[in-house]
């Protein structure tokens, strides 16, 4: 596994995401794998589409009644999850198992020190300037300057609160897939077989061209 998944350095904090292109023997099974492991340790699923994608599709007829439907089709699921960071090189090794060909693997760390050391200045800045604010005397001015103050505070906060959730978690996007092509069976009904039946009748046919006719001469004369 790469350093950038599992690497703690003093005074540095990283915020950490991977990206993992793989093929797996089955998709389904891998996926509720991957799902329980991240259940039993700490981890969620943000997204997560399995779908099978269909090449051909024919049918063959078997009996009056039957008919064969055959499908040919590949499997595969992108999602997204989060693990806990200290989890993530565990993690990778763990979907490394299910692996059968790998067609990438990207490991991202981003060094967001200095942004929470910014996030810190920010902070004691807009709380000096509350400070100065109340100093002031009550008008309009100091409404407004107190509105956009609080709003400064609001957008920081969330910023920080982002900040921390990524730091906390990993966000990891997994794309699986299986090499081959699946094939499915279905039995439905036979509908040439009921088209045929219902078709052509003959002596219903004849009987209604003898009366048609019976009546065309009828007009006729």
């Amino acid at each position: 596994i790469s350093m950038a998944a599992t690497q703690n350095i003093k005074d540095k904090q990283f915020i950490k995401t991977a990206n993992v292109n793989m093929e797996v023997k089955n998709v389904y099974e891998s996926t509720i794998s991957i799902e329980n492991y991240l259940k039993q340790n700490g981890g969620f699923v943000t997204n997560s589409n399995l779908r099978s994608n269909i090449i051909s599709e024919e049918s063959y007829d078997v009996s009056d009644e039957k008919a064969m439907l055959i499908k040919k089709y590949t499997v595969e699921n992108l999602m997204q999850v989060r693990i806990p960071t200290e989890k993530l090189g565990e993690f990778l090794q763990f979907i490394h198992k299910q692996n059968l060909f790998l067609n990438h693997r990207t490991i991202t760390a981003d060094d967001v020190t200095s942004n929470i050391k910014l996030a810190k200045l920010e902070q004691s800045r807009i709380q000096k300037t509350e400070n100065n604010i109340a100093k002031l005397k009550t008008d309009k001015d100091k409404v407004e300057l107190a509105n956009q103050n609080l709003n400064e505070n609001n957008q920081l906060q969330i910023e920080n609160f982002n900040i921390a959730d990524q730091l906390k978690y990993s966000t990891v996007d997994i794309y699986i897939k299986e090499p081959k092509t699946q094939i499915s069976e279905i039995e439905i009904t036979n509908t040439n077989s009921i088209d045929n039946k219902y078709q052509f009748n003959f002596f219903f046919e004849a009987k209604n061209a003898i009366i048609d006719g019976y009546y065309f001469i009828q007009e006729t004369f």
